[in-house]
């Protein structure tokens, strides 16, 4: 006879425990933890996060060198696609990350703004979890996606790299599209796929009634652990139940289920079908905070559907401006961008729509390039979420700010305005010129 503690440990191993783990849908029973301070305010923040750096000479406006309108810009070649968007977007150049300790990649230090590394444990939350828990309540508070190459993602449809709950508290991002959209849309699906969401909805009410009644079998040392995954199949579970009530939203704005999810020729199918799945997340009012990583967080992925040959962390040491492999990623990211505001726009809310309460901001998870010490970090910012970004601007500062400075801008827009984020005085007083938002960015 096989204990509950045998099937438990088997799911686990069998990597479906990853996905059970409450760090992988976080706060989706958590109401009461949740301190929204804009109930009724539709607001959102989209973060999207390149790999590998992004230089300053693929960003800064051309001929500029001080802060200045955008009105007439020439954008270098590399975002060129947001020419057409000038008056929606913000230019941010002159952050640093000194303190992220940066190499290949700042992992949890880019969204937290606190040192990084391989291996490194989140020492802090990451800003967009903390947005996540600010903004209005939502049925899944916080979506994150990550984009790599075709086989990567198939092996490790979820993985860790960029966002935390707290110290030691990683959170996974969903990789595996199809995996993602049987989880959020199978209890509307058709054929197949509805069978096997309902064959799954009935194995893991199962398990989790098994789990709850296996603590007896363990040793002190492993109930925390143990619990941990007991309460993630209780989450899924939850969500589950709270997705099947919402279908009404969820049929109207479901992606096609193509077979560019079945049979994908690149991994670039895939990574437009996540792009796709973070949208309907978006416009159906199940998410408010969603985080992009293209190149899944670290220094890999690959674009071969654009026609790049070169992957991973090759990638990384070459130049970016001049160079037409870095142009074709950094276009198709910014046709992602524009993809992203024009399905918002076409969604009304209120007096406008719901790209006039969104903020998207999009970077790097490694400053401006591979190897560097984060003394410059840019930004760009699309949008002005309900009015209290500035836009049509480039910002020009003087590298005396920290990325913090720029989270806690974030936290004042969305009504909880800090003097720090993630940065005790000592370390303020050696990193940052200031305390506070950036006033050059807010109305």
């Amino acid at each position: 006879m096989i204990s509950r503690r045998t099937m438990l440990k088997g799911i686990i191993a069998s990597g479906v425990g990853a996905a059970l783990n409450p760090s992988f849908i976080p706060s989706v029973l958590g109401a009461s933890e949740k301190k929204s301070v804009l109930s009724g305010i539709p607001r959102r923040v989209i973060f999207f996060l390149q790999n590998n750096g992004f230089h300053t000479d693929t960003c800064i406006p051309i001929g500029m060198k001080q802060s200045a309108s955008l009105s007439g810009a020439k954008l270098p070649e590399s975002i060129r696609p947001l020419e057409p968007y000038l008056d929606k977007i913000n230019i941010v150049n002159g952050l640093h990350g000194l303190h992220t300790t940066p190499t290949h990649s700042a992992y949890y230090g880019a969204l937290g703004g606190y040192p990084g590394g391989e291996h490194r444990p989140p020492s802090a939350e990451t800003i967009d979890y903390t947005i996540s828990n600010l903004l209005p309540e939502t049925i899944l508070p916080h979506l994150r996606i990550g984009m790599g190459d075709l086989s990567s993602m198939e092996s490790q449809p979820a993985v860790t790299a960029l966002s935390a709950s707290g110290p030691g508290k990683p959170l996974y991002m969903h990789c595996n599209p199809n995996h993602l959209y049987q989880t959020l849309f199978g209890s509307i699906a058709d054929g197949e796929m509805k069978k096997r969401y309902e064959v799954k909805s009935r194995i893991f009410k199962e398990v989790e009634s098994i789990a709850a009644k296996g603590k007896s079998e363990l040793l002190e040392s492993d109930l925390v652990r143990y619990g941990s995954y007991v309460d993630g199949f209780s989450d899924i579970n939850d969500l589950r139940q709270k997705l099947s009530a919402y279908s009404d939203q969820l049929k109207e704005f479901k992606p096609e289920y193509s077979e560019k999810y079945l049979s994908p020729q690149y991994e670039t199918d895939w990574h437009d079908a996540l792009l796709d799945i973070g949208i309907a997340s978006l416009r159906s009012g199940m998410t408010n905070t969603l985080t992009i990583a293209s190149g899944r967080g670290d220094v890999w992925g690959s674009w071969e559907g654009l026609g790049v040959e070169t992957t991973g962390h090759f990638l990384g040491h070459m130049n970016q401006e001049g160079n037409p492999i870095w142009h074709k990623i950094r276009q198709y990211n910014c046709r992602m961008l524009v993809k992203l505001m024009k399905s918002l726009e076409s969604v009304p809310e209120g007096d406008g729509t719901m790209m006039d309460n969104t903020l998207i901001v999009y970077t790097s998870n490694n400053a401006d390039k591979q190897h560097t010490n984060g003394s410059t970090w840019p930004f760009i910012l699309l949008g002005d979420c309900s009015g209290r970004f500035k836009t049509g601007r480039f910002v020009q500062l003087d590298g005396s700010r920290p990325i913090n400075a720029l989270y806690a801008t974030l936290l004042d827009a969305v009504g909880a305005p800090c003097d720090r984020y993630n940065m005790n005085k000592t370390n303020a007083v050696k990193y940052d010129s200031h305390f506070g938002p950036l006033r050059e960015l807010l109305v």
